[in-house]
């Protein structure tokens, strides 16, 4: 919760300093792309599972080649995952529907033609929807209705992108921390232990790539 709480009292205020420069320009605009991420956990196999996210960004300009870019946005993550030893027995898929704020914070120089620029993004989302498909359907109907999602997700990422006039592509890597799983009571049983072992410290990590359109 610390953490969290530390992500949000920073995305929040980068989200709205821009806005109250003088000099800011503003430009606001659609966004949507493709999110590969994974399941990452140090004995869960997480293989990669191709989403996507789409909403609506609002670009400010500041000096020096600085920009400050919050969004809103629906972004699904997921993964296909398993464990190597007990692949039976703990082997399946997970995804999930986030409203996401993002503020990707922008640094590069202005050419005429195009910018390109680092990217830096620091991350909260609420968890809308999810869907969780495993072995052992009673056992993991019963643990997932107990425990169940751990809502409140936040993170970092960091890329590089382009900006063509009004068109812009950013490639980001992403890191989730925090859990993915809230876990209000043990769980017995074989398959309901592999899944508290699957998700006690899992978290979804990944690259997304963006296009942009700004008006």
């Amino acid at each position: 919760m610390k953490k969290f709480l530390t992500v949000l009292a920073i995305v929040l205020p980068l989200a709205f300093a821009g806005a109250a420069t003088a000099s800011a320009q503003v430009s606001f605009g659609v966004i949507g792309g493709a999110t590969f991420s994974k399941l990452s956990k140090e004995v869960v196999k997480g293989e990669n599972m191709t989403q996507y996210h789409v909403g609506g960004t609002v670009q400010v300009n500041l000096p020096l080649g600085f920009s400050i870019q919050p969004s809103l946005m629906y972004n699904v993550k997921g993964s296909k995952f398993g464990t190597p030893d007990v692949p039976e027995a703990a082997a399946g898929d997970l995804t999930v529907g986030y409203l996401e704020l993002p503020v990707s914070v922008q640094w590069g120089p202005d050419l005429l033609l195009f910018r390109p620029f680092l990217d830096v993004t620091p991350f909260v989302g609420y968890g809308l929807n999810n869907k969780l498909s495993m072995v052992g359907t009673d056992v993991i109907k019963n643990a997932w209705s107990e425990n169940g999602l751990s809502r409140w997700e936040y993170g970092i990422g960091v890329g590089i992108g382009l900006e063509i006039w009004k068109f812009q592509v950013i490639g980001r890597y992403n890191w989730n921390f925090g859990s993915l799983m809230d876990f209000k009571s043990d769980i017995d049983g074989g398959v309901g232990s592999a899944l508290k072992n699957t998700f006690e410290r899992g978290k979804f990590g990944g690259f997304t790539l963006t296009a942009a359109i700004l008006f």
